[in-house]
């Protein structure tokens, strides 16, 4: 097993692709909650937000450095197609392009009101948790220890975050109805968070990821006991959209990246 795992660490390209697509998922999440940031109902609330965009986008640069890491040590030439020992975090955050990212679909909806940025981000983090939970006993020390910080944030962003739709969902009129509308925009992108791509069959394989349709049950008892104190139906089944973990991607993602990489698109090289 030991050979096994250190062999797919400095040749397979899937193992790259799983870091990536955690990293992806936290840093897009983190910059769509920075949208947030003085924009909040309330002076706590925005605080609140943006620390955990600051929690996500943490994340999102510990996995991107791992990934780096892999990339410049890698025996085979990266999929990505830059040149080995060139590759940092930055790299990967600003100078990809869209189909380049592996992010699920969900995180990168749009906020359009607080009930929508509420809702998705309970629900990513309840994935979160259950995921970061597992990946604490990956084979790969560097993930699992990547893991086991992340839980303590996440853990939080769960609680803050089901608090709300217990508020919104047994609220007023108004509140009740603006997280239904969420619902019925975001349930149909829950779906991929459970579909596992070729990356992740691969490293659960290799004992360094984990079976990703194992987390569904949890998942679904955890959001159930939400939408039950919040007074909120359990949605009807619906059509599930996919592709995000594939680099199939909305139109959103796009504008998000446009904003995002602008900076180092413009001005190659600069640094902080």
């Amino acid at each position: 097993m030991i050979a096994r795992i250190k062999m797919m660490l400095m040749n397979n390209d899937l193992l790259i692709d799983y870091i990536l697509h955690l990293a992806d998922d936290a840093l897009i999440l983190g910059h769509r909650n920075s949208e947030w940031c003085g924009h909040g109902p309330v002076l706590e609330q925005d605080i609140a937000i943006t620390n955990i965009s600051l929690d996500l986008i943490g994340q999102a640069r510990n996995l991107y450095q791992c990934a780096s890491t892999l990339i410049n040590e890698s025996a085979v030439s990266p999929s990505l197609g830059w040149p080995r020992g060139e590759v940092t975090e930055d790299t990967l955050a600003y100078l990809r392009d869209v189909r380049q990212f592996k992010n699920c679909l969900l995180v990168e909806q749009p906020n359009s009101d607080w009930a929508k940025t509420i809702l998705r981000q309970f629900l990513f983090s309840c994935y979160q948790f259950f995921l970061y939970d597992r990946l604490r006993n990956s084979k790969y020390s560097a993930l699992a220890g990547i893991a086991e910080k992340s839980l303590k944030e996440v853990t939080y962003h769960l609680r803050w975050s089901s608090e709300w739709v217990i508020r919104l969902g047994d609220g007023t009129n108004e509140s009740r109805q603006r997280v239904l509308n969420a619902i019925a925009e975001l349930w149909v992108y829950t779906g991929e968070l459970f579909l596992a791509a070729s990356y992740e069959q691969q490293a659960a394989s290799n004992g360094i990821g984990i079976e990703i349709a194992e987390l569904k049950p949890s998942w679904e008892q955890k959001v159930k006991e939400v939408f039950d104190e919040a007074t909120l139906a359990w949605p009807e089944e619906v059509f599930q959209q996919m592709g995000g973990k594939g680099g199939k991607h909305t139109e959103h993602l796009g504008y998000i990246l446009a904003e995002l990489q602008f900076m180092q698109r413009a001005y190659p090289g600069n640094e902080w």
